[in-house]
Order: C-alpha cells, then structure tokens, then sequence
C-alpha cells in the first residue's frame, strides 16, 4: 500500500519466491547438517586410519563449498531481492524489528565463510586436530545461523506477545521457536546424510563405496526418530486455531501434508536399502531419488508452514497484502484507492472503473495470485463468477475461506476490483435486463344480470421457484398448487361445496409448460375450498420466456352443465440466481444450466466433505432434501442437518451483507430488471422491496438459524458466528422461525385492517402455517382471503410487467378494474344487494386507498 506495486502478472503469486526459496532452504539445512558430517566423516578417517576416507572427505568439502558458497549464497541474496520487491512493508518489520539477529547473522555467515574456505584448502596442510577445529568452527556458525533465521522465520508464524509489547524477545523466542530449532536441526542432518550418498554412490573402489554408502544412510536413520519426535512437538506447540486452521480448515494444505507424510518412509526405506550392498547403477539411481525425494519433503514442509499463516504474511499482525491488521476498518471507511500511495485512480468513475479495478488488483491480489499463470491462477478460480457474484464472493470470502483477508476496500471499489477480474480477465457481464414482450390476455366474460356463480382462484404461492437440472441436481423442484372456490350468487352467497366438478386447464399455445400430464386435471374439494397440488409446470421457453403461464377454472354441475369460467396465472420461475456464482450461461431459459449444477455439487464436495459428485457419475441424481429437510415439499431430511432453508440463507448471507433487496435478486427471481419480477403487487407498487415485510438478509438468516440451534443443529452456531443482526441488537433478540410456516403477514402492519403505521415489518412472524395470509379466512371462516385479495406477491391491484392484465384477469372479468374483489362497494360481485354493514372483516366497506 505504501510502496509501489511490482507488476509480475503470469508471474506473479509468490512464483519467484517457490523457485528459489525452496531450494535456497535445502541448500540451507545442508549447509548446516554438512559442516558435521565433515567434521565426523574426517574424524571416522582419522580413528580407522583409512586415507581413503579422508580423500572422500576432501573432495566432498570441495563439492560442499561450490554448492553451497554459491548456489547458498546467490539464492539467499535472490530471496532478499525477491521479498524486497514483492513485500517490502513486511520485509521493512522484520529488518526494524531484528536488526540485531540480523547483524549477528551476518557476522555467523561471514564465520562460515572463512572457516568453509580455510577447511576445504588446508587438508593435509594443518594437524588433523587442528584441521577439524576449522570445522567445528564452521559447524558452530553455520548452526548459529539456523539459531538466528530460525527465531525470525518462527515469528512470522507464531509471533506469540510480540503485537501486544513489541519486545525483540518475545518475538525471537517465540512459541514455535524451540520445536522448530531441533526440528530443522535434525532435519538438516537427514539432508546432509542425502548429499553424501549422492557423492559416496560415485565412489569407484566397491569396498570404499559401501562402507561411506552405509555411513551416510546412517544419517538418515538415526536422527530420523528425534526429527520425528520434534516435528510432534512443533505441531503441539501451535495455537490450538492456528493447527485447526492448518491441518483441518485448509483442503489445499492436503496434498502437501499427504506428501510430508509420505515422504517419511520413502526416507527410511531408502535408507535401509542403501545399507545392504546393492548394484552400482541402483545405489546411484536410488541416491539422486531420494536427494529429489527430500527436495519435495522439505519443499512439502515449507509449503505447510508458509500457508498456515496464511492469509498474514506476519501472522495476527499483517495480511500478505501488506495491510496491517489495525488498518483494515479504516481502509473500509475512507477506500484504499485514497490511501494508498502509488496509484494513479484516486476516484471511481464509469470511465475508468477497470483500470481503478486493475490498481486494486494490484495492491489486493497480486502478491498471492497471477494471471494466466502457474501460481494460483486468477482466471480460472474466478471464471464461474459474475461481476455481481464475485463482489459478493469477495464481500465474505474471508469468512469461509481461511487463507483469505478481509476485503481492505469500500463497497465502490469492491465492485471494481470484482468488474475488473469477472469483466476485464474473464469477459464475464452480468445478465442483461431483457426485453419483455407484452402478453395480451382477455378474461372470460361475466355478465351480472345473467350469472348465478362467481368462480374465484388463485396460486397458493406468488411464484414457485424451480431449480433442477435432470438426473443431476434437484434443489426446488416443480410443484404448483391451485385453490379455486364457488360461489352461489345471492343476497346471502352461497359456497358451493357439492355437487359440482371442477377442472383446470393450462395454455398450452407456446411450448414447456408442463413435464409431465399437468396441463388438464380435475380439482379436490378440501372442505370449502377446491384444490389442485404438486403440478410440475415450467415456464414456457418459446418464442420468450413466460414465467405465467395462463390457467383456465372452469366448474360444472353434475349433468356436465359449464356453470362459472375463469382465468389465473400459475407463477413458476426458473430463474435462479446460481449461474452468478457457479457459472453456467442460461440463455434464453434462465436457471440451472448442467454446468452450473456441477460446479455446485463440487463446491458442496469441497466444503462439506461430500461426495455428491461422484454419487452422481453412478446415476444418482442429488436431491437436497434428502438431507436438509424443506416443509415446502414435506421433505423431513436428516434431522442433525440443517433445514434447507437454514442452510442455503445461512451460508450465503455472510457474502451478502448490506445489499437489502439486491442480496435477494442476485438468487431470487425478484429484480425489477430481471427476466420473472416477481414483486409485482400494490406494495411493489408503493415502492416497497423484500426487505421491508422479510428483512435484511442477516436478519433472515439469523432467525432461521436461530430455530435451527434451538433444535440442537450445531452448524447453525458456526454460520450465525458470521452474521449481525440489523433490526435488533443482538442475535439472542431474533426471533426464531421454521421456514414457510413462520412468515410475515398483512395484520402484523395492517392491525385491525387499518392502515399501516410503517412501511417495515422486522422480526414479526406469524406464529404456525396456519396462521399464513395464503391459509387464512375472512371472519365467516369460509371464504378464503386471497380468493379477494390474490396470492402473495401479488395482491391486487398487482402490475404484471409481462403483462398489465395477467395477475388481475378476475378483478378486470368481475368489476372492470384491477382493485381487489369487492373494492370501493362493488359488493354485488357476489352480493345482488347492496351491503350496508361490513360481513368479511373490519374496514371492509371503506375507499381503496392506493388506486
């Protein structure tokens, strides 16, 4: 943020730091491990008064120095250049806060330089005795070094007090600084035991060779069982959040754990093979694999120990953005284009909001990321996403993905860094508001004077959603429901419960309506009202989308005799907001695409330990309610699981926060400039969203999840963990509720039919399903609300942008208007006299106000 920005690209996301740091380490710990095994090798020749030995001995120190006097050297200066560049704000820390480690470093390293050069030119030149004093002194300072670069490096993983009193010693000595001193030590003993077999295999005389063979697989042998013992210690002396983290929270630590562990026995297998007297050819073979075997062990090691502090460079203290963590709240109030210093966009506009994004990418992601390159590759982790779907990701990925920070931005440039990655790298756009064409619809006639039945219907729900992609996913799956009632016209009306028949009948003049035989059938009388479930319509796809598929009532008398005709529309949706996140392009038919519905049963997979996946390359197709249980489909699911509900608004609310009724569009078929506008009654009208009868997002989720804890489901903790409620103070103020039977209603706002104080209802819930505005009655108990006033989301005088006339066909066939049934006195809908007193609920009788 306070430096400029080293613009790599495919280069970038720590590549230069993998190919020289790891190898700079092997030639590190072998440089430490090496001085003794001189010293030993050499005191071995001394005691069997063997020249041999002592000539393997100095021609090893020679190819001792070269590799690691200069490959070491060139690569440990590579690194400084590297980090210099690549974090030179953390670099800046750990040179402020060391700078004594570092000089004494320096000083050691300078030791080892003299003492390598002066033991590896004076072999018979000084006294043996003297001589292996030389290599002690080497030993010493090269192990003095490990003592130094240990207590930095160890602090950048477990920094311990040093945030809280800033003392050198309690970051030097930290609390990984012991176990990872003997864990390297040993370690670095079983490496310089690898290059001396590398060297010994070549030996020429065969009786030499397998004696030095043999000698070296020792040093693999015997300090394997202390490096194990501390590599169990180093992992015990990790904060308990930071070993979860490590070891459990992170799938791409897996590989290298699995390659740790395997590579242990490989070790010692080798070990114990290379003691026996094997053929020249397969010693030397088995050498050099097992000298590129411990470049992939500690290779494996380093891979481990750099990601767990992920996503800090200096962990609790700074992200690997450079960003400390004091900074972040502030670079979300004020923007990070304002503060940071090397940029050239300080402002948003719509002119350059690709290159503000590219800056931002720059100051965010480049350090762990590149672009078309072998390094986590931007590109093709962001490919499913859509601009909008990435700044969602983006808003909570640090929640859900450990190795993630904190977005350290504002909303604007959030949107900017997402436009810039989903748009400008991918080409991704978000979905075009489509051209709706107008779908023309006359109601059947009725003619008062004439008519002795009035036939009233309507959807059980505003819209029904579908989500299902055949023999693969099944999240919602199709299933209309239609209530109609009969009513005998009179000065007392009459509902007709016997004695006649009633039948459905879908339009069928466009294609896809229906996938199985649903486009005619008889309805079921259920008391007072007839009844028509689990219909599996679609929308219909040709020419144009048409989510509202035309439904003709008709009801006839026991002789066959038509006695009342009307029309509806059966909502059914299968615009799904899915293809943000998980890819996919739906085209003209908007919802689940195939890729889409993979990419969701691999991201289930990936974070719940799953194996939807492969389930379904055996031909079973996933249905989510088999485990997460949906009252909407009497679907019980495994009661230890979260309700469906519970888990899809719990999980995705976190990526949702503070969007109001936009986090509801991203999924639900309800933006005003989408393909379905599902909100299309008079409170849409007035201006009013999801939000103001549902809540916020947060609230939403919270209170699903509430319920879901007090059932006993203890995933809900973790995902309410991540949420703050908005209407109320805290979470234990949110009231709890079952799904599609605790719901918001018209008399929480509208008390005693009056009109409403507020706009916003929060945290109110009707008490059972019973209680829902779609099962309730008027004061009669027979005569069912939304037969007057429609179904929810669209009460009349509802405004169809598929059509003005689609959601209000029986108001516009029975009064000529779109007003709710029986509006402004047009009582004789029903009654052939006037009405003076009100019969169906209080205020009944008064002016429509929103007209």
């Amino acid at each position: 943020m306070n430096y400029p920005v080293w613009q790599l690209d495919a280069f970038g996301g720590g590549l230069w730091i993998i190919l020289i740091a790891v190898f700079h380490v092997y030639i590190a710990h072998f440089a430490v491990g090496g001085g003794l095994f001189l010293v030993l090798a050499e005191r071995k020749a001394e005691r069997e008064h063997n020249p041999a030995i002592l000539e393997y001995v100095r021609r090893h120190a020679r190819f001792f120095l070269v590799l690691t006097m200069v490959a070491g050297s060139i690569t440990g200066v590579g690194i400084w250049f590297i980090i210099a560049l690549l974090n030179p704000a953390a670099t800046s820390i750990l040179i402020h806060t060391f700078v004594f480690a570092w000089a004494s470093e320096w000083v050691f390293f300078l030791l080892e330089i003299v003492s390598l050069f002066l033991y590896a030119y004076t072999f018979g030149r000084l006294h043996p005795s003297r001589h292996r004093v030389l290599g002690w002194i080497y030993f010493g300072s090269a192990w003095m070094s490990l003592f130094l670069i240990n207590g930095i490096i160890g602090f950048m993983l477990t920094p311990g007090d040093w945030p809280q009193t800033g003392s050198f010693w309690s970051g030097f000595f930290n609390p990984s600084f012991w176990p990872s001193l003997f864990f390297r030590t040993f370690l670095a003993l079983i490496i310089a035991g690898l290059f001396g077999l590398l060297t010994a295999t070549w030996i020429k005389d065969a009786n030499l060779r397998t004696t030095m063979v043999r000698f070296c697989a020792r040093w693999l042998l015997v300090p394997f069982v202390l490096f194990a013992t501390s590599a169990f210690w180093y992992r015990a002396a990790l904060p308990p959040e930071l070993e979860e983290t490590m070891f459990t929270r992170m799938p791409s630590m897996r590989p290298f754990i699995d390659g740790f562990l395997l590579g242990s026995p490989l070790l010692v297998l080798g070990g114990l093979l290379l003691i026996l007297r094997l053929p020249v050819g397969l010693s030397k073979v088995l050498a050099v694999g097992l000298l590129l075997v411990g470049q992939l062990y500690i290779g494996c090691f380093e891979f481990i120990r750099e990601g767990g502090r992920r996503p800090d460079i200096i962990r609790g203290v700074m992200y690997s953005t450079s960003i400390q963590h004091k900074d972040i709240a502030r670079l979300q109030r004020d923007g990070l284009l304002q503060t940071a210093k090397w940029v050239r966009h300080r402002k948003i506009t719509a002119d350059n909001k690709l290159a503000a994004g590219r800056e931002l990418y720059n100051l965010l992601c480049l350090s762990c990321h590149s672009i078309g390159g072998p390094v986590r590759d931007i590109k093709p982790l962001a490919a499913p996403f859509t601009p909008s779907g990435l700044e969602a990701m983006i808003s909570g990925m640090d929640l859900f993905s450990p190795s993630m920070p904190p977005f350290a931005g504002t909303a604007e440039e959030r949107a900017a860094l997402a436009a810039f990655i989903a748009h400008g790298l991918n080409g991704r756009s978000d979905p075009a508001s489509p051209t709706l064409p107008e779908k023309k619809v006359t109601p059947p006639p009725f003619y008062p004077e004439q008519s002795p039945f009035v036939l009233l219907a309507w959807s059980t729900l505003g819209m029904r959603y579908v989500g299902e992609v055949s023999g693969l996913l099944s999240l919602l799956p199709p299933g209309n429901g239609l209530r109609a009632q009969l009513i005998r016209r009179g000065e007392t009306p009459e509902i007709v419960n016997q004695g006649v028949t009633l039948t459905y009948r879908v339009d069928k003049t466009q294609d896809g309506v229906a996938q199985r035989d649903d486009l005619t059938g008889e309805m079921v009388i259920e008391e007072d009202v007839f009844v028509a479930d689990d219909l599996r319509l679609l929308p219909t796809e040709r020419p144009d989308f048409d989510p509202y598929p035309v439904v003709t009532i008709e009801a006839r008398d026991e002789n066959d005799t038509l006695l009342a005709t009307t029309e509806m529309v059966a909502p059914v949706s299968t615009e799904i907001g899915c293809s943000n996140c998980h890819g996919g392009q739906p085209g003209n038919r908007a919802g689940l695409t195939r890729m889409t519905a993979l990419n969701i049963l691999q991201a289930h997979d990936r974070l719940s330990h799953t194996q939807l996946l492969a389930a379904t390359r055996d031909g079973q197709a996933v249905r989510c309610q088999n485990c997460h249980g949906d009252p909407l489909v009497e679907a019980g699911g495994d009661p230890a699981r979260l309700n469906l509900s519970a888990a899809i608004h719990g999980f995705h609310a976190p990526y949702l926060r503070g969007k109001g009724a936009e986090a509801c569009a991203l999924c639900h078929p309800s933006s005003p400039t989408g393909a379905t506008r599902s909100l299309r009654d008079i409170h849409a009208a007035l201006g009013m969203d999801c939000t103001n009868c549902h809540g916020s997002i947060e609230d939403l989720a919270l209170g699903l999840l509430q319920q879901e804890r007090k059932r006993g489901t203890t995933r809900a903790v973790a995902l309410m963990s991540h949420l703050a409620p908005r209407s109320v103070a805290d979470r234990e103020q949110v009231a709890p509720r079952v799904p599609w039977s605790n719901q918001p209603d018209c008399l929480h706002c509208h008390v005693e039919y009056q009109a409403p104080a507020s706009d916003t209802l929060a945290n109110t819930w009707t008490k059972d399903e019973q209680a829902l505005y779609r099962n309730r009655t008027d004061d009669s108990g027979r005569l069912f609300c939304a037969a007057c006033h429609s179904s929810p989301h669209a009460v009349y005088p509802a405004v169809n942008a598929h059509g003005p006339g689609l959601d209000v066909l029986q108001p516009l066939q029975y009064q000529r208007n779109r007003l709710p049934l029986g509006a402004n006195r047009h009582c004789a809908v029903c009654h052939t006299v006037a009405m003076e007193d009100e019969m169906h609920h209080p205020n009944s009788l008064r002016d429509f106000r929103n007209e």
